[in-house]
């Protein structure tokens, strides 16, 4: 849950000056970077300050936008290439109720994470922007919005899509739900065209 305006995001208290430190070492102002990424200047301001969380779209957008990863902007220490991640309790990052762990190594073009998803938060973000994603449900069951289609996934359903598609995920249950996410951080001439008008809400 975000906080009030006023009030400060402590889940992620490294993820802020973080943020600030990337766009400013990018040399983007924080209109032209909070226009790429598809936020308003004034909600990545207060990203930037700590007074408000950054959902998992969001972070997607920023990353891409400042050429990281999820992983890098929840501070995780980067990985030494290594093949192998290995498994334990499902513990990570939190933000805005969606839960982080890196499931892959860091500085690669595709990103791995494992994701646990609320049941009502951010269901209703569209995206648009350049590259692919994959998921696989590990539990609970997840809706996926795919252009105009809105298909139903249970635990051993996956999705692999075009990101210019359309695309929106939430979980279909109040207990939430469990997966593994791949994407790619594909930076081309067209991504500026895309993530400038890639969120909305319906």
């Amino acid at each position: 849950m975000n906080p009030p305006d006023g009030g400060a995001a402590d889940e992620l208290p490294g993820v802020a000056p973080r943020l600030r430190d990337l766009r400013r070492s990018r040399g983007l102002t924080l209109e032209t970077a909070a226009r790429r990424a598809g936020l308003s200047p004034a909600h990545l301001s207060r990203l930037e300050t700590g007074h408000r969380q950054p959902s998992l779209p969001m972070l997607l957008g920023l990353a891409r936008v400042y050429g990281t990863t999820v992983s890098e902007l929840l501070g995780e220490a980067p990985a030494q290439r290594d093949a192998i991640v290995r498994g334990g309790p499902f513990t990570g990052a939190e933000a805005d109720g969606w839960m982080y762990r890196r499931a892959g190594g860091s500085g690669r073009a595709m990103q791995a994470l494992r994701v646990g998803v609320p049941y009502g938060a951010q269901g209703d973000l569209v995206r648009v922007h350049p590259g692919e994603e994959w998921l696989y449900v590990l539990e609970g069951r997840l809706t996926v919005g795919l252009g105009e289609t809105v298909h139903d996934l249970g635990p051993g359903d996956s999705a692999h899509f075009d990101s210019l598609t359309p695309h929106r995920i939430a979980a279909a249950e109040r207990g939430g739900a469990e997966l593994l996410f791949l994407h790619t951080l594909l930076q081309s001439p067209a991504a500026e065209l895309c993530l400038g008008s890639g969120l909305h809400r319906r």
